[in-house]
C-alpha cells in the first residue's frame, strides 16, 4: 500500500506544480502558453486517474479489507494512461470527432475540454471503449480485444 499512496501524491503534487506554473500570472514559456489547453487536458485527466486511485486504495484496504501488493504496479501506470487518455480526449474534440454542444460545432469551450479530459482519465476503460466506437462508425475499424478485458480494479 505504500508504494500506492507514494505513487499517487507524487502525481498529485507534480500536477499542482505543472498547473500553477502553466495558468500562474507569470508567463510561462511561450511553446508552453500556446499549448496550454492540451497541456491542461493531460494534467486533468491526470488528476482524475489519480482520484480513481485514491479511491481504490480506500475500497481495496479499508472497505472490502482485501489489499493486494500485486496491483501496486497498477497504482503507478493507472494515472499516466490517464493522462494519455487526456490528451487524446483533446485531440478528438480538436478534431471534431467527439462533439460537446448539441449544435455539432467541431470546437468546445476550455471547460468542456477540460471535463472531458477528466472523465477520459477518471474512466480510462469507458474512454477508451467509446474511442473505439468512434474508430469503428468513422474509420471501420474494429474494436480491439483489450476493450472487452474485465481485469479493471
Amino acid at each position: 500500500m505504500f508504494i500506492a499512496l507514494v505513487s499517487q501524491t507524487t502525481y498529485l503534487v507534480l500536477v499542482a506544480v505543472l498547473w500553477v506554473f502553466i495558468n500562474s500570472s507569470t508567463s510561462p514559456p511561450d511553446w508552453i502558453a500556446s499549448n496550454s489547453l492540451p497541456i491542461n487536458c493531460i494534467l486533468i485527466a491526470m488528476m482524475g486517474g489519480v482520484l480513481y486511485c485514491l479511491r481504490a486504495i480506500y475500497l481495496n484496504k479499508c472497505v472490502r479489507k482485501a489489499w493486494d501488493a500485486d496491483w501496486n504496479i497498477w497504482y503507478v501506470i493507472r494515472p499516466i494512461t490517464s493522462a494519455i487518455s487526456g490528451i487524446a480526449a483533446y485531440l478528438f474534440l480538436n478534431a471534431g470527432l467527439l462533439i460537446l454542444e448539441s449544435d455539432q460545432q467541431a470546437t468546445g469551450s476550455q471547460a468542456g475540454y477540460l471535463a472531458l479530459a477528466f472523465i477520459a482519465g477518471l474512466n480510462v476503460d469507458k474512454f477508451v471503449q467509446k474511442l473505439e466506437e468512434v474508430a469503428k462508425a468513422t474509420f471501420g475499424i474494429e474494436k480491439s480485444n483489450a476493450s472487452s478485458n474485465k481485469g479493471s480494479k
